[in-house]
């Protein structure tokens, strides 16, 4: 029986059905008491669910309206209430006449990334607002994003939001959402909640569909999808533009590494254009720039302050890979998550983590060779790089083009925290000596077990922009090297992997 033209709980008469989704379906309504129109989400129960299941729907629905009411902001649903329709809760909520971001671009196709950048920007003040207020949505996709027709932007469905100091609502192994925004740290088992991080990585899933006209990691099923979450590199975006490096800085598949909800904010509100990202073709090479460190002083001051930056490294050992897809597989297949799977690692797999307690590299990926530098220090290098010796024992490794370099040193830093000494010098120093610098990254992390530092930034070459990143790390004996590449910045998803290959097989003395 429809429930067109019915009243709910005394006061709110069904007059359009305007969506459905699994925990429910919407309809606008007419307020009687006050005169206005409303949504009106209705609980759906599956059939054949057990008491506890029903009981579970009924409790997320009530946190659905008591997390989206915590949280005042343009850019989120407003709820008036929660009511009781024949024993089901019923949110009531504001009606926006829209259509839903999924919506638009089935129908539109990819839209440009000014307007992409535009809707991310109020998802990013929204998703700012909710995680001030405590609140995870856990399940942020084009369809829960709605197009005002003028010109509001909302994200909405908080159904499977969590808020701080309650409960997930979701038994051992279980992951609620939709699997193609689902972060990579929440495939992995352990923590089926890990935070806000997670929220942004499905946004930048979202803003990559957005501009791209599909999802980033898309595969045959569901299960494949995951392993390419947990494990692969996607597509480099061909229609981003300057939405580019914002996507990039969301999909890192270190959660600690990915960009912050207000960078995001910040960025996203210098997006210009509709161009693609170019691609520069100079007539020269810029082998000076490839080789260019931060700061022009640091070849005329002391060791302990010859580094003026660093880059932060978004690199999940092989190990770690490893146990990430057991993870991903246990949840969906009810496998052994300790189980090691078969992986061809190459030169654009898996992305390294520093944060991998292993000490011993994996085998080199194909076309790779690895370098000794000095005797403490061996790393895996392209095949086809050429090696120099720079000033101050520093040695570079430099692609065929002549713009793309790696560079290995033993450094001393003014003290033992390289972060400490970056963020000192950051303003004073390398934003000086380097035009156009900007941070991207600067934070604390681990290397094998044990503190390390990444920074990464961009930077202005003489004919393009550049971005590098850098990890500082000490060896047992307590040595510090720092690991650092530079590429131009169009080209950056291509040249990334050379540097995670780089610090997952470093070999340190004394370390087996």
């Amino acid at each position: 029986m429809s429930d067109l033209g019915r009243l709910v709980a005394g006061r709110y008469l069904l007059v359009e059905r305007v969506g459905s989704g699994g925990m429910g379906t919407v309809w606008r309504a007419e307020d009687k008491r006050l005169g206005r129109q409303v949504a009106v989400k209705k609980l759906r129960i599956p059939p054949h669910l057990q008491d506890d299941e029903v009981q579970t729907l009924y409790e997320r629905t009530r946190r659905e309206a008591r997390s989206a009411a915590r949280i005042t902001h343009p850019n989120v649903i407003v709820v008036h209430d929660v009511v009781d329709d024949e024993g089901l809760p019923c949110i009531v909520m504001e009606y926006i006449p829209s259509a839903t971001l999924s919506d638009v671009l089935k129908r539109r196709g990819a839209l440009p990334p000014d307007e992409a950048a535009r809707i991310g920007r109020a998802m990013a003040a929204a998703l700012r607002a909710a995680h001030d207020a405590g609140v995870l949505h856990r399940d942020v996709k084009p369809a829960n994003v709605l197009l005002g027709n003028d010109g509001r932007i909302v994200l909405t469905d908080f159904g499977i939001a969590m808020e701080s100091g309650t409960s997930s609502l979701t038994k051992p192994g279980e992951l609620i959402g939709s699997i193609g925004y689902l972060a990579p740290e929440r495939l992995r088992g352990a923590r089926p909640d890990p935070g806000p991080a997670s929220d942004l990585w499905a946004l930048g899933a979202t803003l990559y569909q957005a501009v791209e006209g599909q999802d980033p990691f898309r595969r045959t099923t569901a299960i494949e999808t995951a392993y390419a979450i947990a494990t692969d590199p996607y597509e480099p975006p061909r229609n981003a533009g300057d939405l580019a490096p914002v996507i990039e800085g969301l999909l890192l598949k270190d959660p600690e590494h990915r960009m912050d909800v207000h960078e995001v904010e910040r960025r996203l509100g210098d997006v210009k254009g509709t161009g693609t990202v170019r691609i520069d073709a100079p007539t020269r090479p810029d082998r000076a720039d490839a080789l260019k460190p931060v700061n022009q002083q640091e070849q005329k001051t002391t060791a302990g302050n010859r580094r003026r930056r660093t880059v932060l490294v978004s690199a999940l050992a092989l190990a770690l890979t490893a146990s990430l897809v057991g993870g991903a597989l246990w949840w969906l297949k009810g496998g052994d998550a300790g189980k090691r799977p078969a992986h061809a690692s190459g030169a654009d797999g898996p992305t390294p983590s520093p944060s991998t307690s292993s000490t011993t590299p994996p085998p080199l990926p194909a076309g790779y060779h690895l370098e000794q530098v000095g005797t403490g220090l061996s790393v895996p290098v392209r095949d086809g790089w050429t090696s120099k010796t720079l000033p101050g024992g520093e040695v570079a490794y430099i692609d065929p083009s002549k713009l793309v370099g790696l560079r290995v040193n033993v450094v001393e830093f003014a003290g033992t925290d390289p972060l400490k000494h970056w963020r000192e010098t950051e303003e004073d120093q390398t934003a000086r000596d380097n035009p156009g610098y900007e941070r991207v990254r600067m934070a604390e992390t681990t290397f094998r077990g044990r503190p390390a530092g990444y920074w990464e930034f961009t930077f202005d070459g003489r004919a393009r922009k550049y971005r590098a990143a850098e990890l500082a790390f000490a060896s047992t004996d307590g040595t510090q090297y720092v690991i650092y590449l530079s590429a131009p910045d169009d080209q950056w998803h291509e040249h990334r992997p050379s540097f995670d290959t780089a610090v997952r097989g470093v070999g340190l003395r004394g370390e087996s």
